[in-house]
Order: C-alpha cells, then structure tokens, then sequence
C-alpha cells in the first residue's frame, strides 16, 4: 500500500505541471502504421506499463499489428512500472495531438489523473488490460481477470487432491488485474475446505522477485504444497525457487500463457497456467481507439476470454 500511495503522489504532482510537455514522447518511444484509407492521418499513442513482460511485449506486437491494418499512425512508450513517468507520457501524447491514447495502466488508481487530464483536452482513451479507477475512459479492453482467478483455484486444488497448504504470489498492488485475480481466486478456493491459504505476498508481477518472495516463503512456511502466482514471470521465479520439488511436491499455477509459462508447462514444472491473449488484447485496444478517434460509439467493456492451460492442451497454445 506504501508504494501505491507513492505512486500516485507523484502521479499527482507530475500532473500539476500542466500540458506543458510535448516532443518525441522520450526515447522508449516506437512507432508503427502510417496514413492509410481507413485510418487517414488519425494519430494514436499507446503508453504500456512495462515492456520488461515478455506478456506486454506481446500486446504491442498486437496493436502495432492492428495499426498498420488499420492505416494509423501508433506510437508506443514504456513507462518502465513508473506511475509519474506514464502521467508524463499521456501528457505528451496529448501535447502532441493524438487523437486517442491507449493506456496500459501501471496502477489503476494513479492512471486516473492522466486520464482525466485526456479528457480535458477531449482526447478519448482506451484502458488495456487493467481498468482504470477515478478517470472515464470510452472503453476497457481487458481479460476476465475475477474468472482466470477462479478457474486457477480450481485448477490448482484438482492438483493437489483438494488439499495442503497454499501460497499467493500478488501482482502490483494498485492494478485491477492483481486485485481481480486475488479475488476470483479467493472465492474459487472457498470450495475447498481442505486448502488452507497460508500466505499472500506481492512479487510485482517479476520473475526475480517472485524467486525472491518465494526464498522466503518457504523458509517461514513449511509444508507448502500449492503456489498461485498471479503470472507467469513470478511463477517461473517461484519455480526456481522450488526446484526440483516443482510440479511434483509442490503444485504451480500461473497466469498469462506466455512462451516462457507455456514451456514450463510442457517441462511439468509449472502444473498449469491461465492463458490470456495479450496479441488480441492489443488489437481490440487499438480496434476501439481508431473508432473513438473518428467518434463513433463504442462498447464500455471488451473482455477477451481466458483459459487453462494444462498438459492435456498445452501443445495446442505452445504450437499457436
């Protein structure tokens, strides 16, 4: 809670700078798509939490993809998990005139005061893969995240015979996408009274540091013989962490279906994992900008379906 209170402090004073700021939109900008029929000279900007995800990677390969079809100009920032520093780059993007402002929040309450900052130069914005909390935004493109959670949960005890000890591995404290996995895996689990959840600790959706938290969870924890991590980087940390006690004594779900989770999976060291589709995720954001950008109406929310991905279909994904 510490950091989110910072996050969105800064959020705050960054904002109270104005729309001065314009130019480039920094040097971890990209760019993709062009002038086209469709598209004509619209203008998008498109500012993702962190391209330090093999997950959000995936999801600009998407809207890149979806730009160029679609004849729009598309330019990509990395806020780098920095809440100031994506206040920064919409305030750019909106210095610079684009006509929509794809958003990949770093923290769901933060995004607010950028995207209220949008509107009041009448630029629409597009919420991808976590919603955004205090700002309106024309349209949330985002995975069910509440039922991934519970399908994990679910998933999880069929792996440990609907009994033992259980970890969480959190995301970002701050994103709805942490917040909804948490609770859909809270609630599925109540169906297993059998499953104790002995500890929750957030891991900031990373690999090193889902390693690290889970180092320490199993020395102040003994006996753990289940792991939800709310992705995949912190599973792949949590099972290195494990080593050769992953997937056997103790079970490991994820959360994402990235290349890198799919592959555990088919090893057997990750027992399943929630596929999303960020590359989909990524177009459908980009899909709504270019129709809010010409002001025709949109959807509120696009949710793009999640499934599990265990090693009975995981070579119809790994092949994808």
């Amino acid at each position: 809670m510490i950091k989110r209170t910072i996050s969105i402090a800064a959020a705050g004073a960054a904002l109270a700078l104005g729309l001065t700021a314009c130019g480039s939109g920094g040097s971890d900008g990209s760019s993709a798509g062009g002038s086209g029929a469709s598209g004509g000279d619209i203008k998008i900007g498109m500012s993702v939490s962190t391209l330090n995800n093999p997950y959000f990677v995936q999801l600009r390969k998407g809207a890149e993809e979806e730009a160029k079809k679609e004849g729009v100009a598309l330019t990509v920032t990395d806020a780098q998990n920095d809440a100031s520093q994506q206040v920064n780059q919409i305030q750019n993007f909106a210095g610079q005139n684009m006509k929509a402002i794809v958003i990949n929040p770093v923290d769901s309450d933060a995004a607010g005061p950028a995207v209220k900052a949008a509107e009041r130069s009448k630029i629409p914005v597009i919420a991808a893969d976590r919603g955004v909390n205090g700002g309106t935004v024309a349209q949330t493109v985002a995975s069910d995240n509440v039922e991934g959670g519970r399908l994990a949960a679910q998933e999880l005890a069929k792996e440990m015979g609907e009994k033992g000890k259980v970890v969480v591995l959190q995301g970002v404290p701050g994103t709805s996408a942490a917040r909804d996995r948490g609770q859909g895996f809270t609630e599925g689990i109540k169906a297993f009274p059998n499953i104790q959840v002995i500890a929750q600790q957030p891991a900031d959706f990373d690999r090193t540091k889902g390693l690290d938290v889970m180092t320490n969870l199993l020395q102040s924890n003994p006996g753990i013989t289940g792991v939800f991590a709310q992705n995949d980087e912190m599973a792949l940390g949590a099972v290195k962490a494990l080593g050769a006690k992953a997937g056997k004594e103790v079970k490991v779900i994820g959360f994402d279906g990235t290349p890198d989770g799919l592959k555990a999976v088919q090893d057997g060291t990750l027992s399943a994992t929630v596929a999303q589709q960020p590359a989909l995720l990524g177009r459908q954001a980009v899909q709504g900008a270019v129709k809010a950008a010409k002001g025709e109406k949109v959807e509120a929310t696009v949710a793009v379906p999640v499934k599990i991905v265990n090693k009975d279909n995981v070579a119809e994904f790994a092949g994808s």
